[in-house]
Formats: C-alpha cells, sequence, structure tokens
C-alpha cells in the first residue's frame, strides 16, 4: 500500500515539479494551495506525511502544522522555505515539526526526510505489515487517523481506554493493538466487567486459593495471569463495581496481584487495554469511578466513531459481513441489489456496526434470490429499529447531537457555542474531544 504525502504551497510549479518526482519515488500524492485546502483533504483523506511551504497567503506553514498536530496527531510535518534562517528553523522543530528544509530543495535531503519521518512517525503503510489491522474493515479517514495512531502506541506498554457507542468495533481495535504490538508474545484475553458479579470478576481477574470462598474446590488461575506476557482486555470497564476498582488500581500500580484468600503476592506483566461505552468523566463526578484509576487506564485514549459518522464505510462493511454468510459461500446469495445499498447508505444505525451485521445476516439468511431486494432490507431495518440503547448510550448520543447543533448554530465559533451551551470554553473543548468534533468542519459549511 502507497504512502500518501500531502503538499501544501502556493507556488503550482515548484508543487508540480515534487508531485511528479515524489511519484517517480512511488508515493500517492495529494496536493493543496493553501493551508485551509490542506485541513479540507486532511479531514477527507487518510495522511501520512504533510510537506508545507512556511510562508503562504492566508495561514502559515507553523499555523498549518499546529492544526495538524490538534486535530492529526502522529502525522509529520516538514517546512519548506525559501527564505528559511536558523532561528527560524530552531524554532520549528522545537515545536515539533519533523524537519525543516530550505528551497531550492536537494532532492536527496528530501527524501531521506521523508522516509525517516514515516519510519520514525510509525505512519508508513508501505514498509509495515498489514496483517495486524486485518478484522478492522474501513476506508474512512477517521479510523486511518486512529489506526496509524495504533501503529504509533503498539509497541509501548501504555495502558489504553477505548472509547465510543455500543456496537462500534471497540474489541476489534484492542485486538488490533495488540496484533500490532511486536514487543509481547503472550495472548490476548478479554473480559466482560459488567457480565459478572463482584465476587466473581475478582477472582476472575486476580484467581483464587482452594477455599477462598464457598465453591472454591479447587484454585483458579485468574485472567492476569493467563494474560502473562501478553495484554488483557478489560471489556465495559464502567461497570466494573467499586471495590473491584480498588484492586485493579492496586495492581496498576504495583504491577503485582493477589488472588483471592491468598496472602501472597506475584509479579505479572500484562499490557491493559480497557473499553467502554460510558462517559466515565460524569461517573467520576458522580462518584461511580475511581478519578485515580481513570488516569491509570486512560493514558491513550482512541474514541470510534459511530457507523454514521464513517458512512463511508457502510458498503464496505456490507460486503465484507456478505461475504462471511453462509449463503454466499453456499452460491445463494451473491450481493445487495443498487436499491438495497441505497437504503443502507442512508439508514440511521443506532446499533452501529453490529446492527450492521445483523441486517445483512439476515436478509442473506432469508433471501430467495441472489440479489438481496430493496424489501428484504428494509424489512430487516424496520425491525431493527425497535433496538432500544441503553441509557448512558442514549445520553451520550443526546450529547453528541447537541454539540453539533449548537456549532451548526453558532458557524463553528466555540465562544459562541459555549456560550449557548452555558459552559466555560475549557469543559466546551473537553465535550468536543470526547466526541471527537472538529468545529473547523462547520466552518467549512458555512462557507
Amino acid at each position: 500500500m502507497q504512502d500518501c504525502l500531502l503538499l501544501v504551497d502556493d507556488d503550482a510549479n515548484l508543487q508540480k515539479l515534487l508531485e511528479i518526482r515524489l511519484k517517480a519515488e512511488g508515493f500517492a500524492i495529494l496536493c493543496a494551495a493553501s493551508a485551509d485546502e490542506a485541513l479540507g483533504l486532511l479531514r477527507n483523506n487518510p495522511v501520512d506525511l504533510v510537506i508545507t511551504d512556511l510562508r503562504m497567503e492566508g495561514a502559515s506553514g507553523l499555523d498549518l502544522f499546529t492544526q495538524v498536530q490538534h486535530f492529526y496527531p502522529g502525522v509529520p510535518v516538514i517546512i519548506m522555505s525559501a527564505q528559511g534562517t536558523i532561528p527560524e528553523a530552531v524554532s520549528a522543530t522545537q515545536l515539533g515539526v519533523f524537519e525543516f528544509l530550505t528551497k531550492p530543495l536537494d532532492k536527496d535531503l528530501l527524501l531521506r526526510a521523508i522516509r525517516a519521518a514515516l519510519t520514525q512517525s510509525g505512519t508508513s503503510r508501505a514498509e509495515v505489515t498489514q496483517d495486524w489491522r486485518e478484522h478492522v474493515v474501513t476506508r474512512s479517514p477517521v479510523m486511518e487517523r486512529i489506526l496509524n495512531q495504533v501503529r504509533q502506541v503498539a509497541d509501548s506498554d501504555v495502558s489504553i481506554l477505548i472509547t465510543g457507542a455500543s456496537g462500534s468495533g471497540k474489541e476489534l481495535l484492542a485486538r488490533a493493538v495488540h496484533q500490532a504490538d511486536t514487543q509481547r508474545q503472550g495472548p490476548l484475553v478479554a473480559v466482560n466487567c459488567g457480565a459478572l458479579p463482584e465476587q466473581l470478576l475478582e477472582s476472575e481477574l486476580f484467581g483464587h486459593v482452594k477455599g477462598a470462598f464457598t465453591g472454591a474446590v479447587s484454585e483458579h488461575q485468574g485472567l492476569f495471569r493467563a494474560a502473562h506476557g501478553g495484554t488483557l482486555f478489560l471489556d465495559e470497564i464502567g461497570d466494573m463495581p467499586m471495590p473491584v476498582q480498588v484492586k485493579l488500581l492496586r495492581a496498576l500500580q504495583e504491577r503485582r496481584i493477589r488472588p483471592v484468600g491468598s496472602t501472597a503476592s506475584e509479579a505479572v506483566d500484562v499490557r491493559i487495554i480497557s473499553a467502554t461505552n460510558r462517559d466515565l468523566e460524569h461517573d467520576m463526578r458522580e462518584g461511580l469511578f475511581r478519578e485515580d484509576l481513570f488516569y491509570r487506564l486512560n493514558v491513550v485514549n482512541f474514541h470510534l466513531p459511530s457507523l454514521a459518522e464513517r458512512p463511508e464505510d457502510i458498503a464496505l462493511l456490507a460486503s465484507h459481513f456478505l461475504r462471511a454468510t453462509g449463503a454466499h459461500q453456499a452460491g445463494k446469495v451473491t450481493s445487495f441489489a443498487p436499491a438495497a445499498m441505497e437504503v443502507m447508505m442512508h439508514a440511521r444505525w443506532p446499533g452501529n456496526v453490529r446492527q450492521l451485521q445483523n441486517v445483512v445476516q439476515r436478509t442473506a439468511a432469508l433471501s430467495t434470490t441472489p440479489v438481496i431486494t430493496e424489501a428484504l432490507v428494509r424489512d430487516a431495518l424496520t425491525l431493527e429499529d425497535h433496538y432500544l440503547p441503553s441509557l448512558s448510550e442514549a445520553r451520550l448520543q443526546f450529547e453528541h447531537d447537541y454539540l453539533v447543533k449548537v456549532l451548526r448554530l453558532t458557524s463553528g465559533s466555540v465562544s459562541g457555542a459555549a456560550t449557548l451551551a452555558q459552559r466555560n470554553r475549557t469543559d466546551f473543548y473537553k465535550l468536543l474531544k470526547r466526541h471527537a468534533i472538529n468545529p473547523e468542519e462547520f466552518k467549512k459549511k458555512r462557507e
């Protein structure tokens, strides 16, 4: 897969020359004449590296770098300048610009900088195996940015919190993190923290000794020890009872666990990935989730968009799920009618990717023709409309829709939107970050 470079320069001749040279080196190239045009391309395309001129009409290359750093962390930026000075170069690199190059550009120097940036940032798609992400089916720029960041942090031992609505693919992303980690050879072990009562969950995580409680007729290893050298995935972490939260925090702090009923502890080497569809910051304020545990778990956060926020993936996922059905593999069903796919493209999908999968499986099983009809899809969606989200899911959806509404009303003005919402700017920015909403998109629509 080609690495995609975004060239930003208001000198059309230089831009064309660079485009020809870099395409000849095997890169995919996008071109923009301004910072605003570049941000538009970033919103809609998976970009691995930005190369921008320093001085342009309107926003400068450093202004663009600031926007990239904020909204697309992990995407490296190289700045070019015909009037480059040593103070400017030092200032740019101190801010985090990967390289500062002076014009006229030395081709070999530019290529070395590009390859070094792609290698060190972990964004290169041409130089790394893609097996780790094979279960994440997407062409969404938002998802591609998340996957680029997954590649960056995979080999570290930092704890990761994955947030997003139910059915958005949190466990699949956790599996991608684990498979991208080349340092750990142990297994991925998963547990649903909301599916077990307190005593059973504690025993399941930390193990127990024989006789620790009624029914403990033998020793139980526990998932921490089972995941030693690998990854422990704590799904629905927001539903973990408070006493178990306390014990989990101690295990993370000390990197040691003590089985239920035991007086001895032992060291464990486990990477923690947790996931939730709850608003943990709200739960902390309500005293339902420990603040110290939250910051231990939330070293890196990936917020998965809903299916409605990645419409470019609907047809791709529907075809993927169809190929996996028994009806397709037996040759009974081959495809969706265009009208059926059109209906799916415009459906609401409150149950996200999981709901789409259910609709595909149902229609494939019931289809009496090789091509799944529009009527069959509409019937399946009508049944799915009875889907009832949890209270926390409904609250998060309302909050997201409310933020979108006030940003539309204020044409992307964060100050104006915060005033309408009666929140201070800092709190409002936190809400936007939690829901991965970019106010710049609403300014674009105004224009």
